[in-house]
């Protein structure tokens, strides 16, 4: 473990110049709520006593687990861009024996049904993600390998082909993805949990076609303490910043806000809404910048059925109303 410089002889001087002393004195130390107090007594030369009286916060020592870069801001998105649709689906899992399928339909504008089929499942070691048919005649192949502990491979196809590895040790969660189709890109992500709360980490692609070199590259942190959690990341180069926030007003009622801060405008509020744990289900509600109102219900109707109903419209035309329903069997 690394060690402060002033402390790279620290052994030896532990026993021969540590805890030897002429004087007398009395140290006393108690915890007053989230303070500690320390009281400091010694004797001098005369006998005459002098104290010292002191405080501090108590040290938070906990260190962040690992996330993704992607998920630095997540606790916001989740309340402000989660659950929200105007669609109407229906999926429908099903364990047959040791394989998973999933059904999804889905209902059209003009009311045809599109469907797609899965399955996942794991055979000598390799997990096959996600095997699926969908509507359009297209197939998705995800797949992962664990070869090591800290270390997940995986593959990612679809109408491309990206080979990815994730990488986790103690605070740190790191990712590389390579598109292997058009060997067109490298992706990569790190991410460093800290001590407090804090999370600072970063992204950044490769062009490996074309014109070549960085083609994006941003960075970020978050902060989570108490009831209060803030994410901080900049995209587009760097060349603007989004804040994300959430409170946590108490154990059912949470508030979250995302803003968008440039050199050009100062603050652009994207979105302002609240989750509140209500005894009907889970409700989320939310105010856009482009004057759209949504709000979503998302309750367990049966055993391992759920029920996500939303709905969205605008303050400029309020006849416009557009919802969603989504069931989860």
């Amino acid at each position: 473990m690394p060690t402060k410089y002033a402390d790279i002889a620290k052994a030896p001087k532990d026993i021969l110049s540590e805890d030897y002393s002429t004087k007398v004195t009395l140290k006393a130390k108690k915890n007053a709520g989230p303070v500690a107090v320390t009281l400091e007594t010694a004797r001098g030369t005369g006998g005459a006593l002098s104290s010292k009286v002191g405080t501090k916060a108590p040290a938070d020592d906990t260190v962040t687990m690992p996330t993704k870069y992607a998920d630095i801001a997540k606790a916001p998105k989740d309340i402000l861009s989660e659950d929200y649709s105007t669609k109407v689906t229906l999926k429908a899992k099903k364990n047959a024996g040791p394989v998973a399928v999933t059904l999804e339909t889905a209902r059209g504008t003009g009311g045809a049904l599109s469907s797609k089929v899965g399955t996942k499942f794991a055979y000598a070691g390799l997990s096959f993600d996600k095997v699926q048919l969908t509507a359009d005649g297209g197939q998705v192949l995800e797949t992962s390998l664990v070869p090591c502990e800290g270390v997940k491979l995986s593959f990612k196809g679809n109408k491309g082909a990206d080979l990815g590895i994730d990488y986790t040790k103690g605070n740190i969660f790191a990712t590389g993805v390579l598109d292997v189709k058009d060997m067109s890109r490298f992706s990569t992500s790190a991410c460093l949990g800290l001590d407090s709360g804090f999370t600072v980490g970063g992204d950044a692609t490769y062009a490996l076609s074309g014109k070549t070199g960085f083609s994006a590259y941003n960075v970020g942190a978050s902060y989570s303490q108490g009831k209060l959690f803030t994410s901080v990341t900049s995209a587009s180069k760097l060349s603007s910043v989004n804040i994300g926030c959430v409170y946590k007003v108490n154990p059912e009622l949470s508030v979250a806000s995302s803003t968008t801060h440039t050199s050009e405008k100062a603050c652009t509020v994207n979105a302002i809404g609240a989750a509140y744990k209500a005894p009907i289900g889970d409700v989320k509600a939310k105010i856009g910048s482009d004057g759209m109102i949504s709000a979503c219900l998302i309750k367990e109707v049966a055993p391992k059925v759920t029920l996500t109903a939303s709905g969205t419209v605008s303050t400029s035309d309020l006849s416009n109303f557009k919802y969603g329903i989504g069931i989860v069997m």
